[in-house]
């Protein structure tokens, strides 16, 4: 038996210790993107407060029905969790809810996909109301599915006189039916959230406003840009999805002689749950409703080709894949000297069938290096667009689209 791939580590004692494992199926590797360091899984692992302790890397055709990575790499990894006293297995793929309680029977230990990860960081992140009822219909539905393992306590109840099928399976029935309820509840309850900032985009959209929003790959480094262009306070940090919640604010541009709204949205990911981009709809909107598109790409990473085309296969599903777009290519800072590029402004043809090529810069959110190029950028697109006739700078119309949803 090969042994496992692992790289140890030594975890904080208060953090739950993990082991993660990836799935290479060779069979589909020109369909899924697949991270061979797992370096992704592990800042997942992170971010939701757990401690990686080692990775494991299987190889399959086909996932293996009953235990995803079959019985062999299982004991593997049960090895594993017996050495290090691991908490916890995550696996960088999603996987179905009896895969999941097959392999908490296997290994003795709590088992969670990329799914419950994602789930479980933008439930610690959300700050707004709208972004808290967005993350537990998210929640909610994927629990929907989870049933037979959350539940598993039930099968020591038995049916009663006149109640068919095995035993805990009216409870059962009664949860699923309580979890839809609550699902209804939290959706009614988004209606009118929604509600309120449909009306306040139709105000931005009837006032003339340019609207310009930033998407990009999480952790590109969106909320520093952001606060750098609109000297802001919104929170950033070197961490995935560390902002969920839109934020709008107004940003003069002295080259166009007018005021642009800018808009901050939550980032994107690999795999991102379908379930969270429907969730997360309303946020979306406002890069689907936006007259410019900022798309940050993290210049300094080993793998930015597939996360801009992640990027723009969400913005697509969006409704948001056609719109002008400029790429920002942030933490120049980052690069070496022989990485740094001859010029701050070029064009790149996008590898999602864009007939034109898109305008490039170079820029550091940290040092202000290339943002006046930026500004420029959008104030040209901005005429180029032939918006409407330019709004003087004015305090009760940054008092109106300062706000923090």
């Amino acid at each position: 038996m090969a042994a496992p791939e692992v790289n140890p580590a030594s975890p904080p004692s208060e953090a739950a210790r993990a082991i993660l494992v990836g799935v290479d199926f060779s069979s589909r590797a020109a369909k899924q993107g697949f991270d061979e360091t797992l370096d992704e899984l592990a800042l997942l692992a992170e971010s939701a407060g757990d401690s990686p302790v080692a990775r494991v890397v299987a190889r399959r055709q086909a996932p293996d029905a009953a235990l995803f990575v079959g019985s062999g790499k299982v004991d593997e990894i049960k090895l594993l969790v017996q050495a290090h006293g691991a908490h916890t297995v995550l696996f960088d793929q999603a996987i179905s809810p009896a895969q999941q309680r097959n392999l908490e029977r296997a290994l003795g230990v709590p088992v969670a996909d990329r799914t419950a990860l994602i789930l479980e960081i933008f439930a610690r992140r959300a700050q707004s109301h709208e972004g808290k009822l967005q993350v537990e219909l998210a929640r909610l539905q994927y629990l929907a599915t989870r049933l037979v393992r959350r539940w598993s306590h039930l099968e020591r109840q038995s049916g009663g006189i006149g109640m068919r099928g095995g035993p805990g399976e009216a409870q059962i029935e009664l949860d699923r039916r309580m979890i839809e309820d609550r699902i209804k509840q939290v959706k009614e309850r988004l209606k009118r959230v929604q509600k309120q900032r449909n009306t306040q985009r139709r105000a931005r959209g009837r006032s003339g406003v340019f609207r310009v929003s930033l998407v990009g790959y999480t952790n590109a480094g969106k909320s520093t840009l952001f606060n750098a262009l609109t000297k802001a306070r919104s929170y950033a940090a070197d961490q995935l999805f560390a902002t969920l919640d839109t934020t709008t604010r107004s940003m003069y541009l002295g080259e166009a002689g007018a005021s642009v709204s800018l808009s901050d949205t939550v980032g994107f990911i690999r795999d991102l749950p379908h379930k969270l981009v429907e969730a997360f709809q309303a946020t979306l909107q406002e890069a689907a409703d936006a007259d410019l598109l900022l798309h940050v790409v993290d210049a300094s990473s080993p793998v930015l080709d597939e996360q801009m085309v992640e990027v723009q296969r969400v913005l697509h599903e969006i409704g948001a894949g056609d719109l002008p777009q400029l790429l920002v290519y942030n933490k120049l800072d980052s690069l070496d000297p022989d990485q740094r590029p001859r010029e701050l402004i070029d064009q790149l043809l996008r590898s999602d069938g864009a007939a034109e090529p898109t305008p490039r810069v170079f820029v550091s959110a940290i040092t202000g290096e290339g943002l006046a190029d930026l500004r420029g950028l959008i104030a040209a697109a901005m005429l180029d667009a032939d918006a409407s006739t330019p709004l003087p700078a004015d305090p009760r119309f940054d008092a109106q689209l300062s706000t923090h949803e």
